[in-house]
């Protein structure tokens, strides 16, 4: 087995992995992380791409290479925003949680009291 299809399978895992986070877990936190763990698939994948066509002979493509530079200062920015969104959120009501039902600390009294 060849390293290309080796880095092709771990980035097919990272992005399964990834959209299996996002759909099954409902902490915001893991939702951040498996997200991160999506891009770093797909920034896999296009780091496989550019590194076929140089292993077929032909130049070696700065398009996709570019492309994961960009995505890798892109997906920092947006994970920072992200965290520091959910720790103002976690300032404001007590909980991280984003469930319309979850108590916030303010409202009436449950006991009736």
């Amino acid at each position: 087995m060849s390293s290309v299809t080796v880095f092709g399978l771990c980035a097919a895992a990272a992005v399964g992995l990834g959209l299996y986070g996002l759909i099954t877990n409902p902490q915001p936190l893991r939702k951040i992380i498996a997200f991160n763990l999506l891009g770093s698939g797909v920034f896999l994948l296009f780091g496989i791409i550019g590194r076929r066509g140089a292993a077929a002979g032909f130049g070696n493509d700065p398009v996709p290479q570019a492309l994961v530079i960009t995505g890798v200062v892109v997906a920092f920015s947006a994970t920072a925003l992200a965290i520091a969104l959910l720790l103002r959120l976690f300032q404001t009501a007590g909980s991280t949680t984003l469930r319309s039902g979850a108590p916030t600390g303010a409202g009436p009294d449950p006991s009736g009291d």
